[in-house]
């Protein structure tokens, strides 16, 4: 059985001082002992990861993260760990253990509404910590949703899981599908997934999973073909597909079989669109035509699986930038959560789809490139433009195709 993917989850992080109480409210809250429990500060090092279903909400990931008053050389790397999982929480659950909002909760509050994130108080160990009629009322003229919760006892919890379902993000209530809106009920798709040399053995990589399950949610019909039965398939067929989704490094072969009057894109094209800002990405290709010999290229991985022969972020889109451009580049690469602080140097971001990573995080690496001026694109659009057939990729998209076509012209 598949379990939901962590990027289609919900991301809650539980963030605070050393010993609020987090790891108790994380285990209590996932009804088994995730995290360590410990009258010691800086229990808590690493950030810890629950995926599990938070009924009614759904799938939800739950982060324990360090204290983030943790002190000396070590507790700084604790707090940096903890601050860089801000950028993946969709929602902030910010704990007090004293039934007090001192200068380091009002800090994580103005934070997570600078990021437009979410946030709930929870005063934990309500058993044995009062909270200040004046405080509630401070917070609630704040619009702050609160709530005080016993981790000993269980009291509050189903206050808390109310409150995660009110503040739950509208776009993870209500998430945009894998394929675009015109694919409907009488509609029919073609999905071209060559078989993927990384994949584990008998499985169809996450992107392809998702598509067909987005085609059988709006009862669609979808064809599954390898790209060496395409044009076979296309010709068995009684009528044109109204849509054919083919994996980003068969579009060149691809394009040539698919009708020029078949919309045609890529799976990571797709997940741009989900994950992203599709527009931002296109613009972001168009800028691989500026490069100069030592522009420094990042190309971001958001998994952290071992490359394997002609791997694509280490091997086909260097080579694709280099035979695109005729520059000396520095290309570097980055993987997982870890990404560049300082972006100033480079000159173009080129990540990967991101299926694992869900829309925030996306988003936020998005904006630290939009904020240092450098231009963002993913492997998808990067691979259809340094084919030339971009164009014909977006068009299913025509507002993006407009402006990528604007863009272009821009260079």
């Amino acid at each position: 059985m598949q379990n939901t993917p962590k990027g289609l989850r919900l991301h809650i992080g539980v963030f605070g001082a050393r010993n609020a109480g987090k790891s108790s409210l994380l285990n209590r809250l996932a009804g088994q002992q995730i995290s360590i429990v410990s009258d010691v500060a800086g229990t808590t090092t690493d950030p810890i990861e629950k995926a599990m279903e938070l009924q009614p909400v759904g799938p939800v990931l739950l982060i324990d993260t360090a204290g983030l008053d943790d002190e000396g050389m070590l507790g700084a790397m604790r707090v940096e760990k903890s601050r860089k999982v801000q950028e993946r929480t969709a929602l902030a659950l910010i704990v007090s253990g004293t039934g007090t909002w001192g200068e380091l909760e009002k800090s994580l509050a103005e934070e997570f509404r600078s990021l437009k994130v979410p946030f709930i108080a929870v005063f934990n160990k309500s058993d044995i910590a009062e909270v200040d009629s004046g405080l509630l009322q401070q917070l609630d003229s704040e619009k702050v949703p609160v709530v005080k919760v016993s981790s000993l006892t269980g009291d509050g919890f189903s206050e808390l899981r109310a409150k995660i379902i009110a503040s739950a993000p509208e776009d993870f209530l209500s998430p945009a599908g894998m394929l675009p809106e015109f694919i409907n009920e009488k509609s029919f798709s073609v999905l071209v997934t060559p078989v993927d040399i990384e994949a584990p053995k008998g499985r169809l990589i996450l992107p392809q999973v998702q598509a067909i399950r987005d085609a059988l949610d709006k009862e669609s019909w979808c064809v599954v073909t390898k790209e060496n039965r395409l044009a076979e398939c296309l010709q068995s067929l009684t009528r044109k597909p109204d849509l054919v989704v083919t994996d980003s490094q068969m579009f060149a072969q691809v394009s040539k079989i698919v009708p020029d009057d078949v919309p045609l894109t890529s799976f990571s094209i797709l997940l741009a669109r989900q994950k992203t800002d599709l527009a931002i990405c296109a613009s972001g290709a168009a800028a691989i035509d500026s490069l100069e010999d030592g522009s420094r290229v990042l190309i971001a991985e958001a998994c952290t699986h071992h490359p394997v022969g002609e791997d694509i972020g280490t091997v086909k889109i260097p080579a694709l930038l280099r035979k695109k451009t005729g520059k000396a580049l520095k290309i570097e690469h980055s993987r997982g959560h870890d990404f560049p602080a300082d972006l100033s140097e480079f000159s173009l971001v080129i990540h990967c789809g991101a299926c694992m990573f869900n829309r925030r995080e996306m988003l936020t690496r998005m904006g630290f490139c939009r904020d240092k001026g450098v231009a963002f694109t993913n492997y998808g659009v990067c691979i259809a433009h340094c084919v030339g057939i971009l164009e014909r990729a977006l068009r299913p998209f025509p507002g993006i195709y407009e402006s990528y076509r604007e863009a272009v012209k821009g260079k």
